[in-house]
Order: C-alpha cells, then structure tokens, then sequence
C-alpha cells in the first residue's frame, strides 16, 4: 500500500451530507450540506461532484470510511449502505468509525482510557457517553441526562472528552475535562477519515460496517430509499 492512500469518507448521521478526500495525511477536499431529508438522492452525487473536482476516479481510491452513528437511524443506514456497495463494487475495505472515534482521533484518547461524550439529539438526555481502553471503544454507548447519577456501567476518575466535558468531569470525578467538538477536527467527515488512514496504514482488517444504534427503537423502518450506487445499464 502507498504511503499516501486516497481515502474518501462520507458522513449522513445527523441532518446533513458531509464528505471528505484525503491523500494520505493532506485534506484534498471536503464538503457538507445541511439537510433534513433527502440524504440518499444527494450523497452519491456529492460524492462524485468532490472526487471530479480533484480529477479522482473511483478506481483511484484505497479505501471508504463511513460515519456508523450514533445518529439518525435513517441517515447512519444510508452511508453504511451506499460504503458497502461501493466496497463491494470497487474491491476496496470500507472502514466504518463511529463519533466516539472521529472525536477521540487517529491515535484514540490520550493515554488510552477516557469517556467521550457526544452530544444527544434524543428527547429526556443530553449526552451520549463511550467508554475507551486502550485506545479503542470498549463497551456499549449510555445515553445520560446531566441531571441525573452517573451509570454504574461506566468507569470513574477517567478525562471525559467532547461535549458537556467540565460538567460531566465534575459527576464523574473525572481526571480532566477536555472540551472539545468534531468541527475543531475539521468536521465529521474528515475526522473520521483520519481515523480510517490511520487504521488502514496500520494493516487492521476490516469487516462490513455495521450501524451504532444507541436503542433498539432507533431500528424503525426507513422512509428515505438507500441511495443508488451505480446508474442504470
């Protein structure tokens, strides 16, 4: 593999379309549209658009990274779906990354061990927390009210990293707060596809991205069609 693998990310977790297009550590391009609907007419062309105005071919990429949630039930399907074909299409690994680990960055919280926190969009909570070892997720996604006990289900006495940081430091008798939000990182789309370079120059092997739901009822049908990958013969 080249030391400088292009590596496109796409990211439709939450009310927007977000790509991003790496040649190795050197952002090419990115992009991000707001929107509430219509994430699956509007990610592939978007994608295209960025890769046609870097002169880029599909044959030209090493690798996809997707966003896989927590989010939008609807939208996280759309990305992780649209990555798996093209993956299978193309004969190249799609690296799914959660924003945990888009936030947490390439080489995971510093020294290891943290809880990352995103903020929620779910009515009744304010954040939603991942424990890391390690440098990598370990557990399952909480979701938290800022008024209510911390779960026993997640480490105390660790930095808290993200959103609500110095508030959650405070209830978790955390090491240290560190406030911090993906736009610093360059957006989510990027983010996570630092994450994924970062992985893919390390020679991990990939299996098929799967969605991070925070609940089973996020799993409601979808009223958006996954996007079509190839265009009609």
């Amino acid at each position: 593999m080249t030391s400088d693998p292009l590596i496109l990310g796409f990211d439709t977790s939450a009310a927007h379309c977000a790509a991003a297009l790496l040649r190795g550590d050197t952002l090419l391009a990115r992009t991000h549209e707001s929107m509430a609907r219509g994430q699956a007419e509007r990610l592939m062309p978007m994608l295209q658009d960025l890769l046609d105005a870097q002169g880029v071919a599909w044959a030209d990429l090493a690798a996809l990274a997707v966003g896989t949630g927590p989010g939008n039930f609807t939208g996280i399907r759309i990305a992780v779906s649209a990555a798996r074909g093209l993956a299978l299409g193309l004969g190249i690994p799609a690296i799914g990354v959660s924003g945990f680990e888009a936030l947490a960055g390439p080489d995971g919280p510093a020294g290891g061990d943290a809880i990352v926190s995103l903020p929620s969009t779910r009515r009744g909570s304010d954040v939603v927390l991942m424990a890391f070892r390690d440098g990598r997720p370990a557990g399952a996604p909480v979701e938290l009210a800022l008024d209510a006990p911390p779960p026993d289900t997640l480490p105390r006495h660790l930095p808290v990293i993200g959103a609500e940081a110095t508030a959650l430091t405070e209830r978790f008798g955390g090491a240290e707060a560190q406030p911090r939000d993906l736009d610093a990182r360059g957006g989510i789309a990027e983010a996570l596809s630092r994450v994924a370079l970062h992985r893919l120059r390390a020679g991990e092997s990939f299996d098929r991205p799967a969605p991070l739901y925070i609940r089973p009822a996020d799993a409601a049908p979808a009223r958006d069609a996954p996007p079509r990958i190839l265009d009609d013969a």
